[in-house]
C-alpha cells in the first residue's frame, strides 16, 4: 500500500500540517521536529502525492511541451532549452511529438489541458484558425517557440526569418552568383514563407528578376534535397549557388551535387538554415544561418513562467538575434 502523509504524521507523532510544512520546505518548523519527520519519511519511503498537492494548490507544476519530432536534432535542441529552464523554475515537463499533423496537434493540446498542466510550450508548422481557437480558449498560458503566429496574438519567441533569408541570399550574390536557387518545403510553415520572402527581397534589392524555375518546393527531408538537385541541374542555366531552408535538406543537396561529380563549393555553393550539429558533420562543412534553438526554447519557457506566475511581461513576441556562420560550403 502507498504510504500517506497520515502514516508519516502518526509515526512521527506530529500533525499532518507539520509534515506538510516539512515536505514543502516551510521554515516554520523546529529543527528537531524537522529532523524527526525527515527520518520518518525516509524510513517509510513516503513520496508526496503530486496530484493531491495539485488539487489543493490548483497547480500541478507541470508544463506540456508539444514539438514536431524529438528525434530531429533541430527540435531536440529546442526541447533541451525548455527543459533546463523548467527545471530551474521547479517545473516538470510532459513532452509529446505532433509530427506536424494538425489533428494530432489539436488533440495533444486538449490532452495536455485534460492533464491539468499549468502551461504549454508549443512548436508547430503553420498556425491555422483551429490552433488560434484552441490557444485563445485555453485556461492556461501558451507560448510558441520557433513558430510564427500571423496574428501576433499568442506569446512567442522567434528570429527574423525574412531578414535571415535575405542575408543568406545576399551572401551568395555577393560571392558572384547572379541568381541563386532556393530549396524549401511544399507544406510551408510561416517561417519558411518568410525565408522565401527574404530570398525574393534579396533578388529585388540587387536588381534581379525572380525566376520560379530556381525555386524547388519538396518537403523538409534529406531526400528532398537530393530530388531538388536532380531537378535544378536539368535546367539549361544551372544554378551555381543554392540557399536551403533547413540544414537537413542542405545535406541532401550537398550529397546530390557530389554524386553528380560536382564540387561544393567550387561548382555550386550551398548555404543552409538552423546551424544544427549536422552542419559540422557533413563534408564540406555547411555554411548556415544560426537559429539559436536552445535559446529559443529557454526564452519561450521563461516567457511562459512569467505568464503562469502573473509576472509583468514587457514584450510578448520576442525576436532573438541570428547570424550566419560561413564554413566550407561557400567560398
Amino acid at each position: 500500500m502507498n504510504v500517506t502523509i497520515y502514516d508519516v504524521a502518526r509515526e512521527a507523532n506530529v500533525s499532518m500540517a507539520t509534515v506538510s510544512r516539512v515536505v514543502n520546505g516551510n521554515p516554520n518548523v523546529k529543527p528537531a521536529t524537522r529532523k524527526k519527520v525527515l527520518k520518518t519519511i525516509e524510513e517509510l519511503g513516503y513520496r508526496p502525492n503530486a496530484v493531491a498537492r495539485g488539487l489543493a494548490s490548483k497547480k500541478t507544476t507541470t508544463v506540456g511541451v508539444i514539438i514536431p519530432d524529438i528525434s530531429n536534432l533541430f527540435f531536440s535542441e529546442l526541447a533541451r532549452g525548455i527543459d533546463d529552464i523548467a527545471n530551474m523554475y521547479k517545473y516538470n515537463i510532459i513532452l509529446s511529438n505532433s509530427d506536424q499533423n494538425i489533428d494530432k496537434e489539436i488533440n495533444l493540446i486538449n490532452t495536455m489541458l485534460e492533464k491539468q498542466v499549468d502551461g504549454i510550450v508549443y512548436m508547430g508548422g503553420r498556425i491555422q484558425e483551429e490552433h488560434i481557437q484552441q490557444f485563445e480558449t485555453s485556461p492556461v498560458p501558451i507560448a510558441l517557440a520557433a513558430t510564427v503566429d500571423p496574428t501576433h496574438s499568442i506569446p512567442s519567441v522567434n528570429i527574423d526569418y525574412e531578414e535571415a533569408g535575405s542575408e543568406a541570399t545576399k551572401l551568395l550574390i555577393d560571392n558572384g552568383h547572379k541568381h541563386p536557387a532556393f530549396v524549401t518545403g511544399v507544406d510551408e510553415t510561416t517561417a519558411n514563407k518568410l525565408k522565401y520572402q527574404g530570398f525574393v527581397r534579396a533578388l529585388e534589392e540587387t536588381g534581379q528578376t525572380l525566376n520560379e524555375d530556381y525555386v524547388y518546393r519538396g518537403d523538409l527531408t534529406y531526400a528532398s534535397g537530393i530530388n531538388a538537385v536532380e531537378k535544378l541541374l536539368e535546367l539549361d542555366q544551372k544554378p551555381t549557388a543554392i540557399f536551403v531552408a533547413t540544414d537537413e535538406i542542405a545535406l541532401g543537396v550537398i550529397h546530390a551535387i557530389q554524386d553528380r561529380g560536382l564540387n561544393v563549393p567550387n561548382d555550386i555553393e550551398v548555404i543552409g538554415f538552423d546551424n544544427t550539429r549536422l552542419a559540422t558533420m557533413v563534408r564540406p562543412t555547411l555554411s548556415t544561418v544560426v537559429q539559436p534553438m536552445y535559446d529559443i526554447g529557454a526564452v519561450a519557457m521563461r516567457l511562459l513562467t512569467k505568464y503562469m506566475n502573473k509576472e509583468e511581461v514587457e514584450n510578448s513576441n520576442v525576436i532573438l538575434p541570428h547570424q550566419i556562420i560561413e564554413r566550407s560550403s561557400t567560398k
